[in-house]
């Protein structure tokens, strides 16, 4: 009899009914967030702006896949911001009526009255206002949840999930289902083994779904709802685990304005190779070098030299720190190979020669010249960077890398190569005749050019 009292007396009250716990950041912390990781920021310092924790963070990349989930677009003015929620707060704990608190805020009283209703924060079991419960009621209620494309069609997931995840077949039609691969939320390691799928990209489905459904207007999707339907979290039209067969491989989506910071704020438009001097362009003056590295196994690494004019080789012995300790971050490099071991090796092995033999140097965009502007300072060399991705602009050095790798093969250890061994295999290379010379060799070459420059000086002091 008294259950049924109280059944009936909760039937008699209002509703007050809780979704549950506010979600932790309102809106506009989210919007503050995504804004700083459009900038290329990374997530901890976009948290700190955004006013959350970390963990928040975090927690708000890998829900979204590293894209944005919110829009960026300001909240227009009919509805109540954050501010004035917490400003009715205030003025409704002094015990103010709602429509003085309305002629406070310059609303409506229906407006008022509406909001402290509809928002309260009822889990006390009463109808307490709380602003930030209120902001979190208002932020749930203005959601529009849309079914996805590919939910809603079962053809067009079928070809979309077929084109990209689909099994590699043999000519005859058999299929082959390749390594057996964990998916495991990350990126696929270096050196280990891939998923095999059919692979196409989102751009190539999406182009040609127009080709294979002419007529089938129904049959269309851009290939940036695919990467949305991969990446964030609750679309549930495609499985996580099928980043896995995207070429990249990536289970995170990168920030374009992050990918294209990374690695390359030591580069300036100053010294790009476009403002690299004339002379050696035309290869008409020596003294104008291209360095490189050759890469092996366990983080070992081989410096490589060569002078445009003559082809003259120099190779760096990189020696690998045997007291590595523990690794810290944005520390030194504990490979052989990091900014200052490379700047040390080029600055011993370049002040060895003449200085009219050290005009320029062209590197390629590595990490490991961050420390070019001290090697100008060391070395009077000027350091010059090729565009991304442009090896071609270093052609010499790398026919030479590629002559070196005769002695050097990949995937072996060069760190049990003595500095006495790379001296021989640069002495080899110098001693054989090259076509672009006229059949000399690049010793022959450099040293004709010094006994032209000595006769010169001569010449100059009688």
């Amino acid at each position: 009899m008294g259950a049924r009292r109280r059944r009936s007396d909760r039937a008699a009250r209002p509703a007050m009914y809780s979704p549950g716990r506010p979600s932790v950041g309102r809106r506009e912390e989210r919007q503050r967030f995504w804004a700083a990781i459009a900038r290329g920021v990374s997530t901890v310092d976009a948290t700190g702006e955004a006013g959350v924790s970390e963990a928040v963070g975090v927690r708000w990349f890998r829900e979204g896949g590293g894209m944005p989930t919110v829009t960026q677009a300001p909240l227009s003015g009919r509805y109540l911001s954050f501010a004035e929620r917490e400003e009715i707060a205030i003025l409704r704990a002094r015990g103010c009526g709602v429509r003085e608190i309305a002629r406070s805020l310059g609303r409506s009283p229906s407006t008022i009255s509406r909001e402290l209703r509809r928002n309260a924060a009822t889990r006390s079991g009463g109808l307490e206002y709380r602003a930030t419960t209120a902001q979190w009621h208002a932020d749930r209620r203005a959601q529009r949840p849309k079914t996805a494309k590919l939910t809603a069609n079962e053809q067009l997931r079928g070809y979309v999930q077929d084109r990209l995840a689909g099994a590699v077949e043999r000519p005859d039609g058999t299929a082959v289902a390749g390594p057996q691969v964990r998916w495991i939320g990350r990126r696929h390691g270096r050196r280990t083994d891939r998923r095999w799928a059919r692979a196409w990209s989102p751009e190539q489905i999406s182009a040609c779904l127009r080709v294979d459904f002419l007529d089938d207007a129904s049959m269309r999707i851009s290939h940036e709802a695919i990467y949305q339907a991969l990446y964030v979290q609750g679309r549930g039209a495609l499985r996580r685990e099928l980043t896995a067969c995207l070429r990249t491989g990536r289970a995170l989506r990168v920030p374009r304005a992050r990918s294209r910071a990374r690695g390359k704020g030591f580069v300036s438009k100053e010294i790009l190779i476009s403002e690299r001097p004339a002379e050696a362009e035309d290869r008409a003056v020596p003294g104008h070098w291209e360095g490189d590295l050759i890469l092996g196994v366990g983080s070992s690494a081989i410096g490589t030299l060569v002078e445009r004019s003559t082809r003259f080789t120099m190779l760096l012995h990189l020696l690998p720190m045997h007291d590595r300790g523990p690794r810290v971050k944005n520390g030194p490099a504990l490979a052989g190979h990091g900014a200052e071991a490379v700047r040390d090796a080029i600055a011993a092995a370049i002040t060895t020669l003449p200085e009219h033999l050290r005009r320029s140097l062209t590197w390629d965009q590595g990490s490991e010249m961050s420390q070019h502007a001290q090697l100008r300072i060391d070395t009077g060399l000027n350091v010059y960077f090729c565009d991304p991705h442009s090896p071609w602009q270093r052609g010499t050095n790398e026919n030479t890398n590629g002559l070196l790798r005769q002695y050097f093969p990949k995937g072996t250890d060069l760190t049990r190569h003595t500095a006495e061994d790379l001296a021989a295999v640069a002495a080899t290379l110098n001693s054989r005749p090259r076509k672009t010379l006229g059949w000399k060799t690049p010793a022959e070459a450099l040293d004709e050019y010094l006994r032209t420059c000595q006769q010169a000086n001569v010449a100059t002091t009688d």
